[in-house]
């Protein structure tokens, strides 16, 4: 929630009798009119809430550039021609400033979530409720602090020490002074672990109305995997360590190592069906999934998504712009090419004989398929100049999805994979390495390896010299390129400036130019400190 948080201002009338003449009385409430939870049911729907917002980090439309910001100008993608301008600065450097778009929203979407959580949070552990268990309130708490130590977690990573609140607004406030960010990460790890202790085993997760696993709700797994990035962040990684070993071993999650779902007849392999639509999820046989974001048809449930996630339009191709291209699900839908992979990540960072880039996940070729036009149906379509930088670039397939009732493709029915088994070993690799490790980080990219070579261990296998943790970021591209947001992981662990200028300095178009340290930390947005009329806001270094 913008933390200067307008005061909106609406009528209620309240019907207290209808004998009598005070049903016309007006008693104004203001958004900041406190919420009371009192009941299961009420508890229940602001839990479900936090989803929705979750799910609006990732839609926003009106800035259909938004998943670029977090892809361009790192090591793994370019802007192409068709940028759509919320994601300039985070290439073109020199234009970052405090009046920045996506920080503004970076900051907005994550107090919101801050406030909401408190506001449950606060009804939770208030000492009137009598109505829930002990338990129960510990359950429902546990959930709340899970999203409240993302969003403050993302807001740490971002924008280092920011404002600490634990407490539901009831006001304006003009008065926020940022928190150390040691002071931040204590409060991020608090809520982990309340939640590591207190959210259900992911097989015990809450059941719908006719008994199916309902497991995008929050599951303890989750928050261990979150709490061991932290750790990480806060470089402590033997306490990562063992947050992921636990999650390894507890026996709960799997690699895909074999052909599941659907399409699974079809031509492709086992790691692309994974980011098949209908193939995402841990009920639909993803043994991988720790949290996914269920996303819902908005024909068939109402809200099933937030806004229109531009995802599949940003990192496909405007393939349709060919003649003798047709849309189709073979194809991915209607994409638009926004950004690029950067050269690096095509030409030099897989190996031969690498699954994760294979022509079923990283397509590089097309074949005319309109069969309106048979002087050049089924035959390859050349790459010829410019059409290589966006209307057939190479790309990776994860966010196909098709909708032949939405041709046009505006709108993205896809669920968002935030966290799988695969980023498990990647993070406990680089914990490991941390340690000196590094025969231990090892096994665990083995463990990678092992599924995506076919040849392993004589083709793909990587001993303890390999392991730097230059080599470890490598592997996270290759394994999570499309999924992971690469610039928080680039600011996380201090690489964003010698990775985008080493790997990323030889695009054809919008090359990374004026990255300094500065970057490592997004700006403050100036509007919170022109409104924070009555304390100091203080700017981060540069800005």
């Amino acid at each position: 929630m913008k933390l200067y948080i307008k005061l909106l201002i609406v009528s209620v009338v309240v019907l207290a009798s209808s004998c009598k003449d005070t049903f016309l009385d007006e008693k104004p409430y203001s958004s900041y009119t406190p919420i009371t939870l009192n009941d299961s049911l009420g508890f229940e729907a602001s839990l479900v809430g936090l989803y929705n917002h979750t799910s609006t980090i990732f839609s926003w439309s009106d800035q259909q550039g938004w998943p670029s910001v977090w892809q361009v100008g790192t090591d793994v993608a370019n802007a192409t021609a068709q940028q759509q301008g919320v994601e300039i600065p985070y290439y073109n450097y020199a234009l970052l400033t405090p009046t920045d778009n996506a920080a503004a929203r970076t900051w907005n979407r994550n107090y919101i979530m801050v406030n909401l959580t408190n506001v449950i949070i606060n009804g939770a552990e208030a000492p009137t409720l009598t109505a829930i268990s002990t338990g129960g309130k510990a359950k429902i708490s546990a959930e709340a602090k899970f999203f409240r130590a993302y969003a403050y977690n993302n807001l740490a990573t971002c924008f280092g020490g920011v404002p600490l609140l634990t407490q539901a607004l009831t006001g304006p406030k003009t008065d926020f002074v940022r928190a150390p960010l040691d002071d931040v990460n204590k409060q991020i790890v608090d809520d982990l672990t309340f939640a590591v202790a207190n959210l259900p085993d992911i097989e015990s997760v809450k059941t719908n109305t006719s008994g199916g696993k309902l497991y995008g709700r929050a599951n303890k797994f989750m928050a261990m995997q979150l709490l061991a990035e932290v750790y990480l962040r806060m470089d402590k990684p033997d306490l990562a360590e063992a947050q992921l070993q636990a999650i390894i071993s507890s026996g709960r999650f799997k690699l895909v190592k074999s052909r599941y779902g659907a399409q699974s007849t079809a031509p492709g392999d086992y790691y692309h069906d994974m980011f098949i639509y209908g193939n995402q999820r841990r009920v639909q046989g993803n043994t991988e999934a720790i949290w996914v974001l269920e996303q819902e048809n908005p024909s068939t449930v109402v809200g099933g998504i937030t806004d229109n996630p531009q995802q599949r339009r940003v990192w496909g191709a405007s393939y349709h712009n060919i003649s003798g291209m047709a849309l189709s699900d073979s194809t991915g839908g209607r994409a638009l090419g926004r950004l690029r992979l950067s050269n690096w990540v095509l030409y030099s960072l897989y190996k031969p004989g690498d699954i994760r880039n294979s022509q079923y996940n990283i397509r590089r070729r097309y074949v005319y398929n309109d069969a309106t036009k048979p002087a050049t149906y089924g035959k390859p379509v050349p790459y010829t100049g410019s059409d290589t930088l966006y209307n057939i670039a190479p790309h990776t397939t994860k966010w196909y999805q098709f909708n032949p009732n939405d041709s046009f493709g505006y709108a993205m029915i896809k669920d968002f994979i935030l966290m799988r088994l695969g980023e498990t070993y990647l993070l406990l690799a680089e914990a490991q390495f941390k340690q000196g490790k590094l025969e231990a980080a090892a096994t665990s990219i083995n463990a990678l390896r092992e599924r995506s070579f076919a040849g392993y261990p004589s083709v793909g296998q990587v001993t303890s010299a390999d392991m730097t943790l230059d080599f470890i970021l490598d592997e996270r591209v290759r394994e999570l390129v499309g999924e992971e947001n690469r610039r928080m992981t680039l600011m996380r662990t201090k690489t964003l400036v010698d990775r985008a200028t080493r790997l990323n300095s030889n695009s054809a178009v919008n090359k990374t130019v004026g990255l300094t340290s500065t970057h490592l930390l997004m700006p403050i947005p100036l509007t919170e400190i022109q409104l924070n009329k009555d304390a100091v806001l203080t700017q981060n270094p540069g800005y």
